[in-house]
C-alpha cells in the first residue's frame, strides 16, 4: 500500500470550500484536469453518491474515473473510494479551520493511499512505486490549486 498526502492553506471558510468540493454540477467548471462529470447516483450529495469523470492525462489523453462517497461529514471530512486496474484507491479530504496571516483560512488535507488488490497491482507498485507516488502528488496539488483559485472569489465576494 502507497500512500500520497498533501496540504494547501486556502484563504476561504471551511464551509465555502466544502460547497464547492461537493457541488458535482460544477465540478468541470473549476477542475482543470476534469473534462467531464456524469453523476451515477441520484438524490443529494451524502454516502452512497457516485460519479463518473473524465481526466484529461499530462499527455492529453483522457481517462475514465469513478468515485464513490464512503463517508461525508460536512464541512470537515470526505472519504471517496476509486476502484483502478490492480488497485483500489481510497482518498481522503479533511477540511480544518486555522488562523493565518490573522484571518480566518481553510487547511486542506488530501490524502490518497492505493491498496493493490490483484498480484500485478503488487508488482507494479514494486516497480513503479516512486514514479507513480510523484505522478499522483503533482495530480493532488493541481487539485488543491484549482480549488483555491474557484473558492476565492466566491469567499472575497461574500465578504465585500
Amino acid at each position: 500500500m502507497s500512500t500520497v498526502t498533501v496540504t494547501e492553506f486556502i484563504e476561504a471558510q471551511d464551509v465555502d470550500v466544502w460547497r464547492l468540493l461537493t457541488d458535482l454540477s460544477a465540478r468541470a467548471g473549476w477542475l482543470s484536469a476534469v473534462g467531464a462529470v456524469e453523476v451515477l447516483t441520484p438524490g443529494a450529495f451524502a454516502a452512497g453518491t457516485a460519479w463518473r469523470e473524465a481526466r484529461v492525462r499530462p499527455g492529453g489523453d483522457e481517462q475514465s474515473e469513478e468515485f464513490l462517497v464512503v463517508e461525508a461529514a460536512a464541512p470537515h471530512r470526505l472519504v471517496l473510494s476509486s476502484p483502478g486496474a490492480g488497485v483500489d484507491y481510497r482518498i481522503t479530504w479533511t477540511l480544518r479551520t486555522v488562523e493565518r496571516r490573522r484571518r480566518g483560512c481553510t487547511q486542506v488535507t488530501v490524502e490518497q493511499e492505493a491498496v493493490p488488490t490483484a498480484p500485478y497491482g503488487r508488482v507494479l507498485a514494486l516497480i513503479l512505486g516512486g514514479l507513480a507516488a510523484r505522478a499522483v502528488e503533482g495530480a493532488l496539488r493541481r487539485d488543491l490549486a484549482d480549488l483555491a483559485r474557484a473558492v476565492a472569489p466566491a469567499s472575497s465576494a461574500e465578504a465585500a
